[in-house]
């Protein structure tokens, strides 16, 4: 008899049935185990094919791969009740029968550390309402489809690899689910992931799909699928397609190094991206046709494409929602086209787009809020008839061209800014119309608002500041402005507004109109010589009136004390800024504008004074759109956990929007033992925004000379982008006594010739350490003496006039 092959031990709960029994075959061993026995193999090839209807373990003896089942036909392992098997490799050689097959609504398997090598029409097949577990498990099937569910099975894969299959590497049909954790599916000759039918879905956790000669994942027929944590690359088909009714969900995924479309859909699929990458795809990363069929981005990326196709295509009233989502490096970004498609996009930004960032047509709209776009060829595109949307709060940068309208199409913007196109910042023609509202463009090098062919665009409380040809050129009658301004209208030539915002005036005559029309004439072309019937459509642009003119803020700068080399840093940027303004208009390169400042010098010094003026004066030129001032400090930027600091940095920017940002104490966002202080995140935060947003905020930080020394060598980007430090000297004995006389004159007091000496004395005895105040001391001492002075008169029974002006130096602080 030769050697015994097969152990079984019965592992019955009965101590009398507890034997043991060596058999030379598997069929042997099966026949007599009973439920719950285990079948301990000895290395081998065992040419059987197996059939197991009873919950037992088949366990390699030697461990992994030194037991084979390879029957030469037929199924090599057929389950049909609760089994275990662990360390096996099972062949399999006829392409019409499964290799491994799961079936039966009792049947239970788990396959542990086994490895599939076949060459049949499955590799595993789940069947039946039939339950597996695949764990640290390898199918390797070049034949047909590596692991198949059908039937409403169930499947749980972990730690496995799918490979070398000749169709797809996973398919999930018929109602079934499996759920994936940590595995790989590569190198199949179908798709990685097959879904199909109601009810089929499959979740996949921190999975590689990759290598595959198809779609990374398909999924139709009403199937559902969630990844998270995935990464699908190097395909030949789309890394997903979705149709029929399908759902996909990706969750912090990576989707890359693909031929074709990153994503396809139709026929009514769904698609939702959380937190993931689309990125280095041939053709495009969403591609998203027919009605009902909708894309949802949250957070996501779509990046690094050299081909010509716009990256997101959305036809055929197929549907798009972008939420904080990145386009960058990209041929087109968005194009929407065809009657009821429609894209939905919120705080994202479109950036280094080589053609158009977001191009509609064919009736489609879109509707962007409070995004960005920067660096690309053109910001919008709205091409034909019944095409355009609404933009709220957005903003379009270094661009050729910011938005165009044509042959009919009607956009709404609101709110949205254009700054330095190269061309013109709005341009408009072919009966294009659209409508601008409470919009600004600036630094353009063509024109502001350019609209041609008479098409009746309506623009309301829009603003042209520092264009280098003109803010608003219209050829032709057509245009209807209300409210609207530019900096290139002298102030002499400004028209009144229309009769709708001055209903109390009589109407002009034919030859009043005339003359305003002839006032108005801004690169309006020929309006002024319009006759009265065009006059409805004229348009009537005035001067920028936001704020005082630059000589009142700088009269105010002058009459403060002290300061002369303050007052000459000033004058220096501000000659620097309008030279280059008329340079541009010149025709002549404007020299760079390094605004923000840094201020250094003990407290009181009027480093704040003196930025509020500063920003007055720039908003004066038109460097700024409003020139508000807005003070913080560590307090109000620095958050108590991860996150806050950002969005409080943030907040305090946008605030200062339109003016100027002054951080007092700046040093103090860097402490010196802060290695984990948030407060750097603050510094990077900020540095970003300046650079995101250059044009739009000054940023001034100020605080002690030495300190200040520090905080600029904290980031690399904080000392490039603060290149001009402004010193403010301590005031003098004599310039405290003029702060002192002024403080008198304003709130009507008067210093005798005696109290002024003694004043004199007292400011230059004071000690000048770190409390030292400067005019906050003068102040201060101002202050003290009204207290003594009220003290001393409330004692007069009849105090005269002078009695209750005059300070002496009895007044003094002690």
């Amino acid at each position: 008899m030769g050697e015994h092959r097969v152990r079984v031990t019965q592992d019955s709960a009965s101590r009398w049935r507890r034997r043991a029994g060596e058999y030379e075959t598997l069929d042997e061993a099966l026949a007599v185990a009973e439920p719950g026995d285990t079948l301990t193999i000895r290395p081998g090839t065992f040419r059987e094919s197996l059939v197991i209807d009873k919950p037992v373990t088949l366990l390699a003896a030697e461990g992994p791969g030194t037991v084979r089942i390879d029957p030469p036909g037929g199924v090599a392992l057929l389950v049909s009740a609760a089994v275990t098997v662990r360390d096996l490799v099972i062949g399999g050689a006829e392409l019409s029968v499964p290799a491994v097959l799961v079936t039966g609504p009792e049947a239970a398997a788990e396959l542990v550390d086994c490895r599939v090598a076949a060459r049949s029409s499955v590799g595993v097949e789940i069947a039946d309402r039939a339950r597996a577990t695949l764990r640290g498990c390898t199918v390797h099937n070049p034949s047909g489809l590596g692991v198949r569910l059908r039937a409403r099975a169930t499947a749980a894969i972990e730690d496995s690899e799918l490979t070398e299959a000749g169709q797809a590497g996973l398919a999930v049909l018929g109602g079934s689910t499996a759920r994936l954790d940590r595995c790989r599916l590569h190198h199949a000759g179908g798709a990685g992931l097959l879904l199909a039918d109601q009810g089929s879905g499959a979740e996949l956790t921190g999975c590689e799909i990759y290598e595959i000669r198809g779609s990374g994942v398909q999924a139709e027929a009403q199937a559902v699928g969630r990844l998270t944590d995935c990464t699908i690359h190097r395909v030949s088909g789309n890394g997903l397609t979705l149709d029929t009714d399908a759902e996909l969900t990706l969750t912090g995924c990576r989707v890359h190094d693909l031929p074709e479309n990153a994503a396809d859909l139709r026929g009514r699929s769904r698609l939702v991206l959380e937190h993931s990458t689309v990125r280095d795809f041939g053709r495009g990363a969403l591609s998203i046709w027919d009605q009902g069929t909708r894309v949802e981005a949250l957070a996501s990326e779509i990046h690094s494409s050299d081909g010509d196709y716009p990256a997101v295509w959305v036809s055929d009233g197929a549907q798009l929602t972008l939420t904080d989502c990145s386009l960058h490096d990209l041929p087109d970004a968005l194009f929407v086209l065809d009657r009821d498609s429609r894209a939905t996009a919120k705080d994202c930004s479109f950036s280094r787009i080589r053609s158009s960032a977001v191009s509609v047509s064919s009736g489609a709209t879109v509707a962007l809020a409070d995004c960005r776009i920067q660096e690309a060829g053109t910001g919008l595109w709205f091409r034909d008839h019944g095409s355009g949307g609404r933009l709220t709060g957005c903003e379009i940068s270094e661009v050729a061209t910011g938005v165009i309208v044509t042959k009919g199409a009607d956009p709404e913007l609101r709110g949205c800014t254009v700054r330095g196109s190269a061309d013109a910042a709005v341009y408009v023609s072919a009966q294009g119309r659209g409508s601008f509202e409470d919009c600004r463009v600036s630094h353009g090098k063509g024109f502001g608002f350019h609209v041609i062919d008479g098409c009746r665009t309506v623009l309301t409380r829009c603003r042209a500041e520092q264009n280098g040809r003109a803010g608003f050129e219209f050829s032709e009658p057509g245009p209807v402005t209300e409210g609207c301004v530019s900096d290139d209208v002298p102030a002499s030539q400004a028209v009144p507004p229309p009769r709708s915002a001055r209903s109390a005036q009589p109407a002009p005559s034919a030859p009043a109109l005339q003359a305003a029309q002839t006032a108005s004439v801004v690169r309006v072309g020929q309006v002024a010589a319009a006759p009265l019937a065009a006059a409805a459509s004229v348009a009537l642009i005035a001067p920028i009136p936001d704020c005082r003119p630059a000589g009142e803020a700088l009269a105010e700068l002058d009459a403060l004390v002290g300061l002369a080399t303050v007052k000459q840093e000033v004058r220096a940027l501000i000659d620097l800024i309008s030279v280059g303004r008329r340079r541009q208009r010149a025709g002549l390169k404007a020299p760079s504008l390094r605004r923000h400042l840094v201020f250094t010098g003990s407290p009181g010094t009027g480093k704040t004074t003196v930025a509020r003026l500063y920003g007055e004066i720039l908003a004066s030129l038109g460097v700024l759109q409003r020139g508000h001032l807005v003070e913080v400090a560590r307090v109000d930027l620095v958050g108590e956990h991860i996150g806050s600091t950002a969005i409080r940095t943030q907040a305090a920017f946008d605030r200062a929007r339109g003016g100027v940002l002054f951080i007092d104490e700046a040093y103090a966002l860097a402490p010196e033992d802060g290695a984990r202080d948030f407060g750097r995140e603050a510094i990077d935060t900020l540095v970003k925004l300046m650079e995101d947003h250059r044009d739009e905020v000054v940023v001034i930080v100020a605080g002690y000379t030495a300190e200040m020394e520090r905080f600029l060598s904290t980031n690399p980007g904080v000392s490039s982008r603060f290149s001009r430090t402004v010193t403010f000297p301590d005031y003098s004995a004599a310039e405290l006594l003029q702060i002192a006389r002024a403080q008198c004159a304003e709130h009507e007091y008067a210093l005798s010739a005696a109290a002024e000496a003694a004043l004199l004395d007292h400011f230059g005895a004071l000690e000048r350490g770190p409390a030292f105040g400067n005019g906050r001391t003068a102040r201060l001492v101002f202050e003290t003496m009204v207290e003594r002075h009220a003290m001393r008169v409330a004692q007069l029974a009849d105090p005269s006039t002078e009695d209750l002006q005059l300070l002496v130096p009895t007044d003094l602080p002690g």
